[in-house]
C-alpha cells in the first residue's frame, strides 16, 4: 500500500473510529462478563485491551499501574473477543493492517508484532486481502454511519 503524507493522517483517523466502536462495543461486552465490577473497572480494562490490541502504552503511571495488575485479566479478555464481539473481526484486522502500514510508512517502525498477537489471539483474519486505502475509509464510513459516529458525505455537485 502507497501512503501520501495527505492519506497517512485521514487512515488514522479510521482507525480511531474503529477502536472507538471497539471501545463502545467492548465495554458492552465487559458489563455482562464483569457485572460485578464498577463502570471505571470496565472503562479501565477495555482500554488495556485496546492498548494492546494496537500495540500502544499509555503514559498515565495510574494506567499503567492498572494494566500490570489485572494483566491476566486483560489476556483473557484479549483471547475473548474474536468469539464475543466477531463482528468486528474485519474492521479490527483492517483497521491494525492499516496501523502498521502506516507506521512503517511515517518512520519505518516495523510493528508487525502487533499482527502477529492479534492472530494469536483470534481477531486477525489471516486469509483477508489487504484493503486498499479507499475500500478501508469507506469500510469505516460505513461502520461509523451505521451507529451515528460519524454522517454520509454530501453528494458532490
Amino acid at each position: 500500500m502507497e501512503c501520501d503524507s495527505k492519506l497517512v493522517p485521514v487512515l488514522r483517523e479510521g482507525i480511531e473510529i474503529v477502536k472507538l466502536i471497539f471501545f463502545r462495543d467492548l465495554q458492552k461486552m465487559l458489563a455482562t462478563k464483569f457485572p460485578d465490577c464498577d463502570k471505571l473497572y470496565r472503562n479501565k480494562l477495555a482500554g488495556a485491551v485496546i492498548n494492546s490490541y494496537f500495540g500502544q502504552q499509555n503514559p498515565d503511571p495510574d494506567v499503567q499501574d492498572f494494566a500490570r495488575q489485572e494483566e491476566s485479566v486483560i489476556d483473557e479478555v484479549l483471547h475473548q473477543v474474536a468469539d464475543e464481539i466477531s463482528q468486528l473481526r474485519i474492521p479490527l484486522t483492517d483497521a491494525l493492517r492499516t496501523m502498521v502500514l502506516c507506521d512503517y510508512q511515517e518512520g519505518g517502525v516495523d510493528n508487525s508484532a502487533i499482527l502477529a498477537k492479534a492472530q494469536e489471539c483470534g481477531i486477525l483474519l489471516s486469509d483477508r486481502d489487504l484493503p486498499m486505502p479507499n475500500r478501508f475509509i469507506e469500510l469505516v464510513r460505513r461502520l461509523g454511519s451505521s451507529i451515528g459516529l460519524v454522517t454520509d458525505p454530501l453528494p458532490a455537485n
